[in-house]
């Protein structure tokens, strides 16, 4: 029996095993974490790459988007380095909000997502960027390529989901989020992502 290529005998990791995207850093992967009806806080494995229940939301807000990761992305120096304030990158793969018009309800898939821009989070000293990016060729949102041509309430909906995604109820986080930034910022993070990864990980 003969098999397509690429063909791959066993599940390639979703961090280190699938590619960055078709034309990063305009257009990359998304690995699916998190739907917006999820109420329980997936992540992935770093060992296995299965998803692993990090925890059950904390409050009841909601994720407004879909979220997870671009594969082979690093938050390491490269990326401490493009934020203020930063002492350290989180040590994660870069994360990724993808805004689709059509309810995605599952978690691990891939999309295609095209980046309109970011959201600076500093997480306990940590650069924890979220890029901001829409599913390609939505019928909806794919002629948007700014994150400024998002509605308001929409990227206020991801900056109180972040600020609060990690808190108790009544107690204080250590987390700021600074203004967004453009598309051309966000590729400057996907490019040192990448490279972080490479430097941590090594290349092809």
């Amino acid at each position: 029996m003969s098999f397509p290529r690429p063909f791959y005998r066993w599940r390639p990791h979703p961090w280190h095993g699938l590619e960055v995207g078709p034309n990063p850093p305009a257009l990359v992967h998304a690995y699916v974490e998190i739907s917006p009806f999820d109420l329980v806080k997936y992540e992935v494995d770093k060992e296995t790459g299965y998803l692993r229940v990090d925890r059950p939301q904390r409050t009841s807000s909601q994720h407004p988007t879909l979220y997870g990761f671009i594969p082979r992305t690093y938050c390491g120096e490269r990326v401490r380095g493009l934020m203020k304030g930063a002492k350290r990158g989180d040590g994660d793969p870069l994360d990724i909000c993808v805004v689709s018009e059509r309810p995605i309800a599952r978690a691990e898939v891939i999309v295609n997502a095209r980046v309109v821009g970011g959201l600076p989070m500093l997480d306990h000293g940590e650069a924890d960027d979220k890029i901001v990016a829409v599913l390609e060729n939505d019928p909806v949102w794919g002629g948007v390529e700014s994150i400024d041509r998002m509605p308001e309430a929409l990227v206020k909906r991801l900056r109180h989901y972040f600020m609060t995604y990690k808190s108790m109820p009544g107690e204080p986080a250590d987390v700021s989020i600074g203004e967004t930034y453009d598309q051309n910022h966000a590729k400057k993070v996907i490019r040192a992502a990448i490279e972080d990864y490479e430097a941590e990980f090594g290349g092809e």
